[in-house]
């Protein structure tokens, strides 16, 4: 069959809709299967770590029931390379057919890959492939909130409970794409994290960005950051400035928690580029303008929850069309860590999407430190393409879908 028989993509939308959050994905599957004579149809998730691929097992099949999963490393893969340049590869099979793996990516967001085997290949399949494909990243984002079947899909290690505490403080999405940015936050390690938190919003007019460390390890460090980020959260969408809401979260700490969390709160109108911040505690931020990588010598306040009296002041930069900032914590420079020289390592990928920023600074110090950080080690890369041409482009990198 070809692209004008069987559903289109309206109604795959629909049939997935109607279907149970556990099978949706079938529905992409089997529309694949119907109209192209698709065999071997399969979805990867990309695991927490980023190291692997893992098959999301068919609805109804035993190992499905069983809970079993197969797992493919990503370096050096196929699913790596389409992840990295989200573009559709092609390769011929065993059987005189086509194998196509095609990018499963919203507004940027790397979800993972659609895998199948077609006995043809022409632009009308390539073009379908790679829309139900799209398709399939919006079906598992909206259905991924009823069922835990896409979060236990990317679990290849066992999670700490801080860790546990922690990913629930995290945008549900690590990369945001729209017309006047590109937005990626990671930390590592993904399974062991304890205080470190990012955060961001999009409003009509303003992009929130927020970055914090709490002060400890473990399960102890997570409940001080899900403090910290709900109060900062509570008073953002509450409507409050950034000098609140940086009250807030200091008045949350002193009053119900022990500790201190460092933070950096940004506040970037989308016209102008116009950004407000606050540091409270927080090492400063670094940005590539052209050629030229900076650290941005701000004034430094005092620590959210510090047993002291404390004065948040606004601080204002402007960032312009093709300007990199890149927002970190302590353990990006602590200890082993420091031996990474960060400034050349964003010079050298300044031609890179920023989630291949954001993975060449959380691997680069997660090697120096043997795979054994001392404390969580968060990155956020943030792109500014600001209002005038109202396309989105990135320092040369390449989009996603």
């Amino acid at each position: 069959m070809h692209g004008g028989e069987g559903l289109g993509l309206d109604e795959v939308l629909r049939a997935a809709e109607d279907a149970a959050p556990v099978e949706s994905v079938d529905v992409v599957a089997r529309n694949l299967e119907k109209r192209f004579s698709a065999r071997e149809v399969s979805f990867w998730l990309v695991d927490m770590v980023g190291q692997e691929a893992v098959r999301l097992p068919r609805a109804g099949t035993a190992a499905q029931t069983r809970g079993e999963t197969q797992r493919r490393g990503l370096t050096g893969s196929v699913h790596d390379q389409v992840l990295r340049s989200q573009r559709l590869h092609q390769e011929p099979d065993e059987e005189g057919g086509y194998r196509l793996v095609a990018p499963v990516t919203n507004r940027g967001d790397c979800i993972g890959v659609l895998d199948l085997l077609v006995p043809e290949a022409d632009d009308a399949v390539r073009d379908a492939v790679v829309q139900a494909a799209h398709a399939l990243a919006y079906i598992v984002v909206t259905d991924r909130r009823f069922t835990d079947l896409y979060h236990w899909g990317r679990r290849t290690t066992t999670m700490s409970l801080a860790a546990e505490i922690q990913h629930q403080l995290l945008p549900s999405a690590s990369c945001c794409e729209a017309a006047h940015f590109t937005l990626v936050g990671g930390l590592v390690p993904a399974d062991d994290i304890g205080g470190d938190t990012y955060d961001y919003a999009l409003d009509q007019d303003a992009l929130h960005l927020s970055i914090t460390d709490a002060m400890g390890h473990d399960t102890a460090s997570a409940l001080l950051a899900t403090l910290t980020v709900n109060a900062l959260r509570g008073a953002r969408r509450a409507g409050h400035s950034i000098v609140d809401q940086a009250y807030a979260a200091h008045q949350a700490i002193t009053r119900h928690g022990r500790g201190m969390t460092t933070g950096q709160l940004l506040r970037i109108q989308l016209e102008t580029g116009t950004c407000e911040l606050v540091n409270a505690g927080h090492p400063w931020p670094l940005r590539l303008r052209g050629n030229t990588v900076e650290e941005l010598t701000l004034t430094v306040n005092m620590p959210f929850g510090v047993p002291a009296p404390v004065a948040y002041r606004v601080q204002r930069l402007r960032l312009e069309p093709g300007d990199r900032l890149i927002l970190i914590t302590d353990g990006m420079r602590d200890r082993a860590a420091s031996t990474v020289d960060l400034p050349a390592l964003v010079h050298a990928t300044r031609d890179e999407h920023p989630r291949e920023v954001v993975r060449a600074l959380t691997s680069a110090v997660h090697e120096a430190c043997r795979g054994s950080l001392p404390d969580d080690a968060t990155t956020m890369v943030l792109d500014w393409h600001g209002s005038r041409s109202g396309q989105r482009h990135t320092n040369g990198g390449s989009n996603g879908t």
